[in-house]
């Protein structure tokens, strides 16, 4: 062999003698990370789902209340009096919200759709249930806000189908503009 490679055999030999200590530091460590990790890690996830399960519910109650407030402008210009069009537009609209048990279950036959309209006004209301995770689960139920089938949603929505500033009628409105 030549001197050159027995100098950078023996360079090699110095290197290491000399990270040893910390090699072996870092060795013992490994254990104690793994312990730290077996601890550290669920309580992350646990705070995770406790961000998540909020987010969920608020989705499917966002989508609710668009749907119905959809709905009762397709309600209010229904003449024909007929709102099972509407409910069937409703429930399209609800097709949205995923069925995962932590957005909806049940599917179309959960959903609960309510159309009153009155004279100038259209009330709507849908319901609907969530299985959310068993922490959230059990204060939902503490708040009564649970049945057997799990948290009730329920959004309602009120309007006017038309503004109190408008006069007169339909028939009005065609004389005034010549139709």
């Amino acid at each position: 062999m030549c001197r050159c490679s027995e100098r950078r055999r023996s360079g090699e030999t110095l290197l290491a003698e000399a990270w040893a200590p910390l090699a072996r530091k870092v060795a013992c460590a490994q254990g104690q990370a793994t312990v730290e990790a077996a601890l550290t890690l669920p309580s992350v996830m646990l705070v995770l789902a406790l961000m998540v399960q909020p987010a969920c519910l608020s989705y499917t109650r966002a989508i609710m209340r668009e749907a119905a407030g959809e709905c009762a402008r397709a309600a209010s210009t229904a003449y024909n009096g007929d709102v099972a069009a509407c409910k069937e537009f409703a429930l399209r609209r609800l097709r949205a919200v995923p069925e995962v048990p932590l957005f909806h279950v049940g599917g179309d036959g959960d959903w609960d759709i309510a159309i009153e309209r009155g004279d100038g006004h259209v009330d709507v209301s849908i319901a609907g249930h969530a299985r959310p995770l068993p922490l959230m689960g059990a204060v939902a139920a503490f708040m009564g806000m649970s049945d057997g089938e799990g948290v009730m949603l329920r959004v309602s929505l009120s309007s006017d189908t038309r503004a109190s500033w408008v006069g007169g009628d339909y028939g009005a409105w065609q004389t005034m503009w010549g139709a």
